[in-house]
């Protein structure tokens, strides 16, 4: 990162659901993939008329460092709708990107569920505010 801040993303998953580790990874997926397919969307004129290897000048800073380095990321747990809620509205607050998961709830709940936050990437400083005293999942 030629002594550029470090980058992370952090995953964070509500336990208290008590999904299968299957779900709670495929909703983890889902939050870290969704922080991008969000943005081609935001900007999708620009990003379909590029090739892949082009499409990074929509990445801010801390994402192509993520992209160009360790490509860290870290899970971490919160008990209960209200927290994730929390992470994720605190995150937009500080203008990091963000996604949040809604599961359509076809499995293993009965009716749409809030399962996952995706925080970052972004610079590890600023993410800690956020996510830094969660506990690892």
């Amino acid at each position: 990162m030629n002594g550029d801040k470090k980058s992370k993303q952090v995953i964070v998953i509500r336990k208290d659901l008590k999904m299968r580790a299957g779900k709670a990874v495929a909703q983890g997926a889902h939050a870290s993939l969704k922080v991008f397919t969000d943005k081609m969307t935001l900007y999708k004129d620009s990003f379909l008329s590029k090739k892949i290897s082009s499409m990074f000048p929509i990445a801010n800073k801390a994402e192509k460092n993520w992209f160009e380095g360790s490509f860290t990321k870290i899970c971490v747990y919160v008990n209960s709708e209200e927290e994730l809620l929390e992470i994720y509205n605190k995150a937009k607050e500080a203008s990091i990107q963000c996604s949040l998961v809604k599961d359509a709830g076809r499995t293993e709940f009965k009716e749409p569920t809030f399962t996952a936050v995706a925080v970052g990437p972004d610079e590890d400083e600023k993410i800690d505010k956020i996510t830094g005293d969660l506990p690892l999942f």
